[in-house]
């Protein structure tokens, strides 16, 4: 599989280029399939090779750091597996939220009752928040 797309590429390489400190969303999600290490990343710097992102391991102790793309590429699992992308992951938080809500939780999670107590957490006001996916719209 082919981890980063070269729409995905553009899109990081865009987020890398900022010249002012951005909170962006996350553009990718990537997993090992065969154990619990999940990415979700946000920029690619110019070298091509430096993503950064959430980076969790497993471990319990998720944190904001940079990874190799082609470190990623030469994983293979016990399994024979490698890393895959997340053909159906849409980012609704900025990162810092996905953040929060994974310090939090222990690890990455997508649920959206944690991502909105994280949100609130780093005091983002409901205006800038998507709406809620569980709610019925209001008239």
């Amino acid at each position: 599989m082919i981890l980063i797309t070269d729409e995905l590429r553009a899109r990081l390489l865009a987020n890398g280029a900022a010249d002012t400190e951005t909170d962006h969303a996350p553009v990718v999600k990537l997993f090992d399939p065969a154990g619990p290490a999940t990415w979700l990343l946000s920029e690619l710097d110019a070298d091509g090779d430096t993503l950064f992102g959430l980076c969790d391991l497993g471990f319990g102790f998720p944190e904001l750091g940079s990874v190799s793309l082609a470190e990623l590429e030469s994983i293979k699992g016990p399994l024979g597996l490698g890393i895959e992308r997340d053909l159906y992951f849409i980012a609704r938080f900025p990162l810092s939220v996905y953040a929060e809500a994974a310090r939090s939780a222990g690890q990455i999670t997508e649920a959206e009752r944690l991502l909105r107590q994280a949100a609130e957490a780093l005091a983002k006001s409901l205006s800038e928040l998507p709406p809620d996916a569980a709610e019925p719209e209001r008239r």
